[in-house]
């Protein structure tokens, strides 16, 4: 997930030029971003039965490229591809490929809740790969968490005496993967626009995606084609609403509505499927969400403690040459007991 913005008030911009984030509105996409991957997940579990997965995630993402360059680039043009990271954005649409992959063959396997809740556990593993990789400070809290969550995700496996399930391990390397991947490119949202976020994303899947076709590919059924049109506009609308409501809110307020898809997956995956939520998914479930909202909370409330012992300084107690007010941001603020790490690369002049 992205870091948190401090929020502003209603109506006013912060010192970025940004506009001040609407709770309301952000959890409302979110909301309407789970029903959608509910959906779109649906959609592939019965799809999958019946073509080979190559051919149900090339359609998938290249009907979902398509609607999104239809509907962005009469308006944008190309210069919505315009971006100073463009490996960033080759890493996490390669990410999302092969973590979508890995879901579906998993949705073919498992019932549809199941693949949900196990996918759950990605901001877990994300943890503790910031944690091994980029050396972030952790702490016995931390620690206790993510071993309950992993707790969590054993019960919801069950793998008992025959083993862990095949599909358990690949929705298993989808949380993996996930989880990976956004540590490596966490941060995106800040200086990238949605529109932006989106394409790349579409347009890298796509292409990833066209290389299964070697495997197999059998023509769709009239009602089956519209099953697949259905999946692209699920998919790309899920990634909008799920993009846009991470821009227009803090991710700590709008992330726990996330946790939704669970109680979506139970009722899909019982009213399309005939799949009966069991005791071990409902109680493995209930850990993985627990540990990841605390997890969040936690992160919350640390990062809020480094905020308030930062030096606060008065607003515009600096002027520029021309006299107007010489607006920092807070961290450019925190270095300005070190001179020589201001960074003086920003424009103060506009």
């Amino acid at each position: 997930m992205q870091s948190a913005a401090r929020p502003q008030a209603a109506g006013r911009p912060d010192v970025a030029g940004r506009p001040a984030d609407n709770v309301p509105l952000g959890i409302a996409l979110m909301i309407g971003a789970t029903v959608l991957l509910t959906l779109s997940n649906a959609f592939s579990k019965h799809l999958v039965a019946h073509y080979p997965v190559g051919e149900v995630m090339f359609l998938r993402s290249s009907i979902a490229f398509g609607l999104v360059c239809a509907f962005m680039l009469p308006t944008t043009g190309l210069s919505v591809f315009r971006t100073a990271k463009p490996r960033a954005h080759v890493a996490r649409g390669l990410s999302q490929a092969i973590s979508q992959t890995l879901t579906v063959l998993a949705l073919g396997l498992m019932p549809l809740a199941g693949v949900t809740a196990i996918g759950f556990s990605a901001p877990l593993f994300a943890a503790v790969v910031a944690i091994l990789w980029h050396k972030e400070a952790s702490d016995p809290v931390r620690w206790a968490v993510l071993v309950v969550g992993f707790l969590g995700v054993l019960v919801v496996t069950n793998p008992g005496a025959d083993s862990l399930q095949v599909g358990a391990l690949f929705a298993l390397g989808n949380a993996v993967m996930y989880g990976t991947v956004t540590v490596a490119v966490r941060g995106m949202a800040k200086t990238e626009k949605p529109g932006t976020l989106l394409i790349w994303q579409m347009a890298v899947m796509t292409a990833a995606h066209a290389a299964l076709l070697a495997f197999g590919f059998r023509w769709p059924s009239l009602p089956d084609a519209a099953l697949f049109g259905l999946l692209g506009a699920s998919n790309v609308g899920a990634q909008y609403l799920w993009t846009r409501a991470l821009s227009a809110a803090p991710a700590t307020a709008v992330s726990p509505f996330y946790y939704l898809m669970l109680v979506w997956g139970m009722a899909l995956g019982y009213l399309a499927f005939g799949e009966v939520p069991n005791l071990h998914l409902v109680v493995g479930g209930v850990i993985v969400v627990a540990a990841g909202a605390l997890l969040l909370w936690h992160e919350t409330w640390l990062r809020r403690g480094r905020e308030t012992r930062m030096p606060r300084w008065p607003a515009g107690w600096m002027r520029r040459r021309d006299g107007g007010p010489l607006r920092l941001s807070r961290p450019e603020v925190h270095r300005l007991h070190r001179p020589a790490a201001l960074d003086l690369s920003r424009d103060f002049a506009a």
